[in-house]
């Protein structure tokens, strides 16, 4: 049997710094910590053979790629929890006052050049939390499968909402179940005309694809990572499945071999 290309992503956000302050009597203890949201993710990824780099949120602004050669080292690139400003503000133009490329207008010409982008819901996603994240109206938008909305767009469902798939046959969604295990949020979006949408969450967009150019794009509007996606969810088996199928889907490698990148796909 012949071995199917590796898919290498480049995962952008998913970590954050937590400071703390622990007053103990009379005496303060401060302390910090780098927690790491995508690492159930990460492993479940691994598992299934796709080759992830993950560059943390605060290394987001200076190291995330400035160059469409850059960008296309990698198949797929995946934003998650990470807000538009950390994209748009490199150390150069936020603390020197100097040009740099805009990476929201870089991701949306790699895509249309053949790319492939997915975004996953969180508080720093789509619009966002008192819409920090503040993709509404900008380059990445224009080439998701669903329009943003202005304000915070976030859904908390605390009781857990059962998501439903809409499409049997696309490849991100083949071999999964109708309904899957609970989530505790998502972001609501409105459907491109032209997107194909593949699950939904109340009644909502869950999961939508796009082709764009010579690319490909994935919403997922919830998240990969607590609190949005419990333990019920990132136990299931079809947890690991369901983002390797997107992230094969949008790297074009469902048919395509070793030796070969972004080859034909069937249902897409």
């Amino acid at each position: 049997m012949k071995e199917r290309a590796v898919v290498k992503v480049l995962l952008a956000g998913e970590s954050w710094v937590s400071a703390t302050i622990d007053h103990k009597g009379y005496d303060p203890f401060a302390h910090t910590q780098v927690e790491i949201g995508c690492a159930r993710l990460l492993e479940a990824l691994t598992a299934e053979g796709i080759d992830v780099t993950h560059l943390r949120s605060h290394d987001v602004a200076e190291f995330f790629p400035q160059t469409i050669a850059e960008l296309s080292a990698y198949d797929v690139v995946l934003l998650s929890d990470v807000g538009s400003n950390t994209l748009l503000l490199h150390p150069d133009t936020f603390h020197g006052g100097r040009p740099t490329p805009n990476r929201l207008k870089l991701l949306r010409e790699w895509v249309h050049g053949g790319g492939g982008l997915m975004m996953a819901g969180g508080y720093l996603s789509f619009q966002g939390f008192e819409g920090k994240a503040s993709y509404h109206r900008t380059a990445v938008e224009e080439i998701l499968p669903v329009d943003i909305e202005s304000t915070d767009d976030r859904v908390e469902t605390p009781e857990g909402i059962t998501p439903e798939r809409t499409d049997a046959a696309h490849p991100c969604v083949k071999g999964l179940p109708q309904r899957w295990p609970i989530l505790l949020g998502y972001q609501r979006t409105t459907l491109k005309p032209d997107s194909r949408l593949l699950a939904t969450i109340e009644g909502e967009v869950l999961l939508a694809t796009r082709r764009v150019g010579a690319g490909r794009t994935v919403a997922f509007t919830s998240d990969i990572s607590p609190h949005w996606a419990p333990e019920e969810f990132m136990a299931w088996d079809g947890y690991g499945r369901l983002f390797a199928q997107c992230l094969r889907w949008l790297a074009a490698d469902t048919t395509a071999l070793v030796g070969g990148r972004h080859g034909n796909t069937e249902n897409e």
